[in-house]
């Protein structure tokens, strides 16, 4: 994969974890991914970030939940300096966690059969 024009910074923690995520990614999910990092893309961006913060308030309902908290930080974090640290780092270490969890997870099914 060519790396993308707004990524400028390989020390960047989010573009770390942006990278990541489209990786683990299929197809037009990644896709979709790559294209709302782009700047061309801001005034989606931070509107659907704002939605998803909101809507995670509404956990308690069907399909609106707090996994939507995570996804509107990543979205305005792209575009607010301050945030972009410390939403990359918390989403490495929330991808680590899962990366780990999976593979017990794996160790544990290949043990039962």
């Amino acid at each position: 994969m060519a790396a993308s024009p707004h990524r400028s910074n390989d020390g960047d923690p989010l573009d770390k974890a942006f990278e990541r995520l489209e990786k683990m990614l299929p197809g037009w999910p990644a896709r979709a991914l790559r294209w709302l990092q782009g700047p061309e893309s801001r005034l989606v961006r931070i509107p659907l970030g704002i939605l998803c913060v909101i809507a995670s308030f509404l956990w308690f309902l069907p399909v609106l939940g707090i996994w939507m908290l995570p996804i509107g930080l990543l979205l305005i974090a792209q575009d607010v300096p301050f945030l972009r640290a410390p939403v990359g780092r918390i989403t490495l270490w929330g991808l680590d966690l899962a990366t780990r969890l999976h593979r017990r997870w794996k160790a544990w099914r290949a043990s039962r059969a």
